[in-house]
């Protein structure tokens, strides 16, 4: 009954592997593809990715998205770190009525985030664009950043900081020297959602970006019809980077646990 139970559990996991990993491996295959067919493979070549770095209509919205995620990302962690010190000081009441209303946009359809932030671009007649995206994305990241930081915060030893206190360091250097070390983890566990979050965005940027300005997303929504092969490079770029970030952290958490058990 065991050896049945593992066969199917076994055939399960292989079936659901296949369905995820074949489009992407055939978005992979095809990224060198010689033709522009998506389709029948004619030829190996890499004129596609080079395509990447000549190509303005790519060029653009690649550097749009590094710029609206990086900014993004750097005001969010920004704000969401002092917001979750902030509130770790209030009263509890006060804190889960923020928590809460910190939780709205999270648990929110991105399509209802979206249309308030368009309505209030239209409300105060801002002409959407590039600063536009940038401020949605600030909005609507902030809550995952705070949110990140927010557990560490509550389990700090309010002691280390009194103690910098009377070794006469100031608030900022206490704040600098104390509380930043032991949140370094946790801001850049923030940093990384809020980036991809803001990387991955399409609902939010379409409505506050309008039609002249394009991430990464928005550009490869509008190619759904017609997709050119250099958009599979990208994509197969992406991929690559996401996988070896993946690998990276499995090997740096194996180290970990190695000294740990000595």
């Amino acid at each position: 009954m065991k050896n049945k139970t593992k066969i199917f559990a076994d055939i399960y996991l292989v079936v659901v592997m296949l369905l995820v990993l074949i489009p992407l491996l055939s978005m992979i295959i095809f990224s060198f593809n010689e033709s522009t067919s998506l389709i029948v493979f004619t030829g190996f070549t890499f004129n596609w990715y080079g395509d990447l770095l000549t190509s303005s209509s790519l060029r653009e919205p690649i550097i749009n998205t590094l710029v609206v995620a990086g900014i993004s990302t750097l005001f969010a962690v920004i704000i969401g770190t002092f917001g979750a010190i902030a509130l770790s000081k209030q009263n509890r009441l006060f804190r889960e009525i923020s928590l809460s209303f910190n939780n709205i946009p999270i648990l929110s359809p991105d399509i209802l985030t979206a249309v308030a932030f368009f309505v209030f671009l239209i409300a105060f007649s801002i002409e959407r664009g590039l600063f536009t995206m940038i401020l949605a994305h600030i909005s609507f990241c902030t809550p995952y950043a705070l949110l990140a930081v927010y557990p560490k915060v509550r389990s700090l030893d309010p002691n280390l900081v009194e103690a910098a206190y009377d070794l006469g360091a100031t608030p900022f250097k206490a704040l600098w020297k104390v509380v930043f070390p032991q949140l370094r983890g946790s801001i850049i566990a923030g940093a990384a959602i809020a980036f991809t979050m803001s990387f991955d965005d399409y609902i939010i940027s379409k409505f506050a970006s309008g039609e002249l300005v394009n991430n990464i997303s928005t550009y490869m929504y509008s190619q759904a019809h017609g997709i050119r092969p250099s958009v599979n490079a990208l994509s197969t770029i992406i991929i690559v980077v996401i996988g070896v970030k993946v690998i990276l952290d499995y090997v740096n958490l194996k180290k970990k646990k190695e000294e740990e058990e000595e």
